[in-house]
């Protein structure tokens, strides 16, 4: 029987190819496994964390004030050690970091990044901080399904698809919502619908959840919430929402950058232990404040009508929130946003209630108010749509919150200017994202797609036997040259010049050639061809010094002319 390594080199060509393929939906599978099992550990060690000094999991109302300013400020001093451990410059993490990484390095995450990440997130999330645990889920899961890409060594162009796909799993297991999971990837983090991607990230959002739903149950987050259809004339009401929403939105977002211009020189031991202060002063005061989103939900479905305390909450988690995010605890913005909007929507309920006397209304408008916060805030009006529909598991929320979704949306974005928070952080950061439309394209073809082996190679040759060569070659072959040159191994390609024959010089060009390896994508070979917009690189599998194939510029040409007419 061969051994699976013997598979491999026919498995990489055909990944290499941008379309739908079983091995790569399988390799999906797998991956977005993995990237669930490391949620589902991730979960289970702040659930074990809370354990010790809480009643119910993120419910920091049930310590008693005295011991509850201490957790974040604990928090604060493992999560610095953490940082100092593994290197500062290992501290960039979350979403934004992930669609960096995505764009510029293929999905693959660095070990010490993703090792501050999963023992930092867990630490905030333990102690109080507002953060969200999508942050981390995010990271971890690009993480773990792409390790399956790099120890197989596949075309870059899979291994970004295998990143999508974890995280997807990621974003599944973490809040047992698949079908939203598969769209937050498409529309926040890849940016893009394309076929050969979306079935592989669907099946590893299945199977992320159908993990987690082993582990922790069926149970939705907001399953809780009374949620009931609302008649015709909300609607209109629904539509003013949807303004203040959006509002909302623009302040968070702003008041979100604020904060990160004015602490960006600090350090970044100063900024956690100002973060854990003001979380202890605030959690202090106002215990629901804390957390990721469920204690803020908790309060809203037992308390509808206190608005006064509502209005506390609501500014007590956005103070939170801000100096969290914004002063660099690991965590999500996400989970955060979800109680923002509980909490916003169900203060926007009040108005209706007090015309009909009826707070009935209270857990739909709830829901509509997170929804619309989502999608106004991260820009994804889609994935908020459909997460707000598997959390609320109610269809009935669907049309209104449409609408509330569509009007808080145009509202923050056309009187408000207010753009993405994870574009913005990036921008912020100096990270880039954003990718020239022949690299777009270029990135989803593995060189291996169009490798060419139509050429020969002659070792150390003299003047005669290149002449002889070029002499009997016939177009578009090819003449590589490897020469050894001291202790290092140089190729070529040789071929005549008319211009030099004329001037009476030698009528053989030689011109270097570079080599790329077999997980490269068409990309890299643009990089390496366009200024002089002729020649050819060489693609190697392991050892740099044997070719296994070239590729030469108008092969590139014509690829480029038959996908998007770029060039």
């Amino acid at each position: 029987m061969r051994r699976w390594q013997d598979h491999l080199p026919a498995l990489q060509r055909r990944l290499a190819i941008p379309q739908t393929s079983l091995q790569l939906c399988l390799l999906g599978m797998l991956g977005g496994l993995i990237a669930a099992l490391l949620i589902i550990l991730f979960r289970l060690a702040i659930i074990g964390l809370q354990g010790f000094f809480l009643q119910h999991s993120d419910d920091f109302s049930s310590i008693s004030a005295e011991y509850r300013w201490l957790l974040p400020l604990g928090g604060a001093a493992l999560i610095g050690l953490i940082a100092l451990a593994t290197g500062y410059k290992h501290y960039r993490l979350g979403i934004p970091f992930v669609i960096h990484r995505i764009k510029t390095a293929y999905g693959i995450m660095p070990f010490r990044n993703t090792l501050n990440q999963f023992f930092g997130g867990i630490l905030a999330l333990a102690s109080g901080f507002s953060v969200g645990r999508e942050g981390p889920s995010v990271h971890l899961g690009a993480y773990g399904a792409s390790t399956v890409g790099r120890y197989l060594q596949l075309p870059y162009n899979s291994v970004r698809i295998l990143a999508g796909c974890g995280i997807a799993a990621a974003i599944a297991a973490s809040f047992n919502t698949p079908l939203a999971a598969m769209i937050f990837v498409m529309e926040v983090v890849l940016r893009e619908y394309r076929i050969h991607v979306f079935i592989p990230v669907m099946l590893a959002s299945v199977v992320g959840a159908m993990a987690t739903q082993l582990v922790f149950g069926h149970d939705k987050e907001l399953a809780a919430l009374d949620i009931i259809s609302l008649s015709v004339w909300h609607f209109p009401y629904l539509v003013l929402c949807g303004v203040v929403i959006g509002a909302f939105a623009w302040l968070f977002n702003r008041n979100l950058m604020r904060m990160l211009e004015l602490f960006k020189k600090w350090p970044l031991l100063l900024r956690l232990a100002l973060a854990a202060l003001v979380t202890a002063a605030v959690g202090y005061l106002i215990p629901h404040a804390m957390g990721a989103e469920t204690g803020a939900i908790q309060f809203a479905i037992n308390s509808p009508t206190a608005v006064h305390l509502l209005l506390l909450l609501l500014a007590g988690k956005m103070i939170l929130t801000l100096f969290a995010i914004g002063l660099g605890v690991p965590g999500g913005i996400i989970g955060p946003i979800f109680g923002m909007g509980v909490v916003l929507g169900t203060i926007l309920a009040i108005v209706p209630a007090v015309l009909v006397d009826n707070t009935s209304n209270s857990g739909t408008y709830a829901v509509l108010g997170m929804a619309g916060l989502m999608a106004a805030t991260l820009h994804a009006p889609l994935a908020a749509l459909v997460a707000v529909m598997e959390l609320a598991a109610n269809q009935q929320i669907v049309l209104p919150a449409m609408l509330v979704i569509v009007t808080a949306y145009v509202t923050t974005v056309q009187f408000f200017n207010n753009k993405s928070i994870f574009m913005t952080q990036l921008d912020f950061m100096q990270l880039p994202y954003k990718l020239s439309p022949a690299d777009d394209v270029l990135q989803k073809v593995g060189v291996l797609a169009v490798l060419n082996q139509d050429y020969q190679l002659l070792a150390d040759p003299d003047e005669h036997s290149v002449r002889q060569v070029l002499a009997q070659l016939q177009p578009p072959q090819q003449l590589l040259i490897k020469r050894h040159e001291g202790d290092s191994v140089q190729f070529y390609t040789a071929q005549y010049d008319v211009s030099l024959s004329l001037s009476g010089d030698s009528s053989i060009q030689y011109a270097a050639v570079k080599g790329l390896s077999h997980q490269a994508t068409m990309a890299e070979v643009l990089h390496e061809l366009e200024d002089r917009r002729e020649g050819l690189v060489y693609i190697y599998q392991q050892d740099p010094t044997e070719p296994i194939g070239i590729i030469r510029w108008d092969q590139l040409r014509a690829l480029l002319i038959k996908q998007n007419n770029l060039i």
